[in-house]
């Protein structure tokens, strides 16, 4: 091996101070950098709405009532709340008067998650009033329960 030239040993000593330095250098504006930026994307526009069922004994007569369970199922992608229930009835037989009947929808402001089938929002009673009129039309006519939320 031979022995450098006193030169030579100090070009070499700033040639590795010179690459410690711009190494160092390099590693220092790579932790102090700054910078800025965004992202951005769509949200769902709610995708379609819960579809509302009420469920009620059969067999009702003038004069009597009966419990009404009102529920949601939820075939969206995101949860919801389901708000103020209003419930309406109709009959199958045109002289089974709607106005025989009377409906309540108490609500519960559920939430119905994504995906939730059979979920109670609310409950109810319905009511067949008596009436001074004939009201056998009634017989085995189909009473139905509409709802909905707003």
């Amino acid at each position: 091996m031979r022995k450098l030239s006193k030169k030579s040993r100090i070009t070499a000593t700033v040639a590795g101070v010179a690459l410690v330095a711009v190494g160092g250098g390099a590693a220092y504006a790579y932790w102090t950098t700054t910078g800025s930026g965004s992202g951005s994307a769509a949200n769902s526009a709610g995708g379609g709405t819960v579809a509302l069922h009420a469920t009620f004994n059969a067999g009702l007569t003038p004069g009597n009532q009966t419990n009404v369970a009102y529920t949601a199922d939820n075939l969206t992608t995101s949860s919801t709340v389901v708000g103020a229930l209003t419930a309406n009835v109709t009959t199958s037989v045109p002289e089974c008067l709607p106005a025989w009947f009377d409906v309540t929808a108490v609500t519960s402001n559920s939430t119905v998650a994504a995906s939730a089938t059979g979920i109670s929002v609310g409950s109810g009673v319905l009511k067949f009033n008596d009436s001074t009129d004939n009201q056998d039309a009634c017989k085995s006519a189909t009473v139905t329960v509409n709802v909905s939320s707003q």
